[in-house]
Parts: C-alpha cells; structure tokens; sequence
C-alpha cells in the first residue's frame, strides 16, 4: 500500500508539494518549535519537514519503509536516512524524543506493530506527532497527491487507535483546507483557504494533525460482575443446581 519514494519526491518537487509543506510545516512547528536536544526520528516519508527541527536536535533520523523505498538525505553533510521495518525499528527502547510521522500510517500494513513499535522506542516524556489524511476531506478522495493513497482516518477513530496503543491525544489540528489541484489561482489564495476553511469547514481539513504522549501504565477496566447461572447442566435432560457457599 506504500506510495513509491519517487512519486513523493516528485510531489513536494511541484508547486502544489511546495504550498502543502508550507501549509503543514505551519501546523507542525506551532506544537513542535525547535527542539533543544533530544532526538528525533521521522517516519515515512517526513524529509520534507524533519528540516526544520533537524538543527536543534542532538541525533536526527529519516526511517523510511522498505516497501515505500529510501532516498539519500541530506544531500550535503553526514547521510541521516535509513531504510527500515517499520514493526521492526532498529532503535533501543525509549531512546527517541520527538517521532514525526507522515505518509507512514495510512500506508502500514499493519497499524498497531507500527503504533506499538514506536510506543517503545519513545521516551516516557516523548512526543508523536503525527500527519494523517481525513477521511472527510477531499484530499483522500483522489489519488493525485500521496495523500490519496492508503487508509485515511477519522479523527475518532486515530483516537481509539492510539489510545489502545497507550498514547494518550494531547492536542489536535487540521490542514489543507485548498482543493488539491495545481491551480496557479488556488495555490495563491491557499493561506486564504485555510483561515475561512477553519471558520466555515471546520473537520473538512485534508488531513489531521494529532500530537500524543506516551502512556506507561495501562488503564485497568472496572471488572464486571459474573453470571451466576442458576443451574448447571451435566447431561442431557439433567441439571443440577449450583451448590451454597455457605452450608447450614
């Protein structure tokens, strides 16, 4: 279900790609501003925005799936891409501080491994944020644009998924609220696009933008009471009733 690595580079390479990442980066630096250390690990393809927090970061990665396919990056300077199992991240367990997704979860094979597998390697303080195509919008509804690709989501239903992965959601936002097409008219007036579709379409976005923290106790469900049943049967046409706790 993966989208190959060459048609993702194409797009963000496009006018269209270029307004998206302009668009999305504003979302994602607003909850994530430079990072003072750490380390951080996009996942996907999250090249186009893994950038900007690259500077503040004590280690700095690019994992991309073997089934999506890896280019070099960066160009200059010491290469930070690997490509990598996605249910199989060859990282130590909690050593990672910021996961940045984008295009990785709608195209897993399988989501909870994914979900799972970055649960571990997140320190207890860490942070997922994560880029999701809306299943309302209309970005999902063509395939002119990765986002068009695999499974979008509701914002209810990433919710239920992450919260079964022991993440807990702490802050939500959308984005892309233009039409998906090369429009030199479009792509001018995008900015404008967003602030009325915010005020007038508010859940219509082309996709969310869910920030969550890391859960290290599970929630412990309050257990229901058990049928008693009022008799037991052994054989056919026979029932004998449950004996008394207390005997008289």
């Amino acid at each position: 279900m993966h989208i190959d690595v060459a048609d993702l580079r194409d797009f963000y390479a496009s006018p269209l790609g270029a307004v998206v990442r302009r668009l999305v980066m504003g979302r994602l630096q607003s909850r994530w501003r430079k990072p003072s250390g750490g380390v951080v690990i996009g996942l996907g393809y999250a090249i186009p925005y893994l950038g900007a927090f690259r500077n503040g970061a004590v280690r700095c990665g690019a994992f991309m799936p073997s089934s999506q396919g890896a280019l070099v990056w960066p160009r200059e300077g010491l290469k930070q891409s690997v490509l990598i199992d996605e249910e199989q991240l060859p990282l130590p367990d909690n050593s990672v501080d910021r996961m940045l997704v984008v295009h990785g979860l709608e195209t897993a094979e399988r989501v909870r491994p994914v979900l799972r597998e970055i649960w571990r390697t997140l320190s207890p303080e860490g942070r997922l944020l994560m880029v999701v195509p809306n299943r309302r919008g209309i970005w999902a509804r063509t395939d002119r644009t990765p986002f068009g690709h695999g499974r979008p989501y509701s914002r209810v239903q990433l919710e239920g998924m992450l919260k079964d992965a022991m993440f807990a959601p702490i802050e939500w936002a959308e984005a892309l609220y233009v039409p998906p097409f090369s429009r030199d008219m479009l792509l001018r007036s995008a900015v404008a696009w967003e602030r009325v579709g915010a005020r007038l379409m508010p859940g219509f976005a082309g996709v969310i933008i869910v920030e969550s923290a890391k859960e290290l106790i599970a929630p412990i469900a309050k257990p229901k009471k058990a049928l008693v049943l009022p008799e037991i049967i052994t054989a056919p046409g026979h029932a004998v009733r449950p004996a008394s706790r207390h005997r008289r």
